[in-house]
């Protein structure tokens, strides 16, 4: 079965390969030497300076990241500003109001590009902000949000800024220059092509020197104060860990997240080009997607279920549009071990399928 939907992902042999490796205890010094060659490969992945940036290694999926995330880098007298314009813009909302966090949201439609002036309204009218937080992939469309126009602004006001890179990091560029940034989270089983159970924050040290203690087990201090000293609270997912070293590891050998970007935008134009030739659109232009992940209209007299039952019976899973996109769209992802061939034996499916 190749998996298209946005994670987790079709594993490399050598990404699953690497599961088998012997059972190890997490208080063992082998362990360490497993969890420090991930926090320096992470760090590595986009070039940083490891005295400036730290990789928080935790267990769970990309959600308890940017959880992490959110609850310990926005400070006790801090105020947040959340930029909405997909389901998981809303679920950081979701997450601040469960830790009782000071935030205004800026409210976008589900098909709107974040408004820049709007969110600079924002910013001019409450200086009490002191963080943004954004998608950088807002995968409910496939739309790549504009960081760089982002921290122009919150580098005007002062502000820190705090991504969710769940589904870009290792395939989007991400300008960890831009000062703005204090942090992004992300996870193994997207485009680093790990498993699930393995999640990280990149975070500047100095924003980790000042991170609140909101929460028990993703408190993200606590995590980077005890994996510099080659530690760990509790017990991580050894063999996520394993996955995501010679996932990340893979990453290199290949060219890194320049050669993965290449890869994906190659496939994802496969993608757009055959389906439209068959009458199936791509919901945003091409300048405003990101290469992982593309959202296209229904066949006409398909319904999504009959479509993805289709093709699952065919070798391919799919993913549907969310709430009430779900009756308008389907959405493809091309990450993982997936290849030209497989996008060809895909397209001859939809033809199979609309005829």
């Amino acid at each position: 079965m190749l998996l298209l939907n946005p994670g987790p992902v079709t594993l490399t042999e050598r990404v699953r390969r690497s599961l088998l490796q012997e059972d190890l205890c997490h208080r063992e010094s082998e362990f360490f030497d497993v969890q420090e060659e991930a926090r320096t490969r992470l760090v590595n992945v986009y070039g940083l300076d490891a005295a400036q940036w730290q990789a928080v290694l935790m267990t769970g999926s990309g959600t308890a990241a940017v959880e992490s995330m959110i609850a310990s880098l926005v400070p006790e007298s801090g105020k947040l500003l959340i930029v909405e314009n997909g389901v998981y813009g809303e679920r950081i909302t979701e997450i601040a109001k469960q830790y009782g966090i000071a935030h205004e949201v800026a409210k976008h439609d589900w098909m709107q590009a974040p408004d820049l002036a709007r969110i600079v309204d924002h910013l001019d009218a409450d200086r009490a902000i002191t963080h943004v937080a954004i998608i950088h992939h807002e995968t409910t469309t496939g739309r790549l949000n504009d960081l760089r126009a982002l921290g122009e602004a919150c580098r005007a006001h002062g502000v820190q800024m705090l991504v969710d890179g769940v589904s870009s990091f290792g395939a989007e560029a991400i300008d960890f220059n831009d000062a703005s940034i204090a942090a992004v989270a992300a996870t193994a089983n997207k485009c680093l092509h790990g498993v699930p159970g393995a999640a990280f924050v990149i975070a500047r040290r100095a924003a980790l020197a000042t991170a609140a203690s909101r929460t028990y087990y993703l408190d993200l201090k606590r995590l980077a104060t005890l994996q510099d000293q080659r530690n760990t609270p509790f017990t991580p997912s050894v063999h996520a860990y394993y996955a995501l070293v010679e996932a990340l590891r893979e990453l290199a050998d290949e060219g890194g997240w320049q050669a993965r970007h290449a890869r994906y935008a190659a496939l994802s134009e496969q993608v757009r080009a055959g389906l439209a030739a068959r009458g199936m659109a791509s919901v945003l232009p091409k300048d405003e997607s990101s290469v992982v992940l593309r959202a296209f209209r229904l066949p006409q007299g398909i319904d999504y279920p009959k479509l993805h039952d289709a093709l699952k019976v065919r070798g391919f899973v799919i993913y549907a549009g969310q709430g009430g996109l779900s009756a308008e769209l389907f959405r493809i992802s091309t990450m993982g071990d997936i290849h030209a061939a497989d996008i060809e034996r895909l397209l001859a499916a939809f033809d199979e399928i609309v005829r």
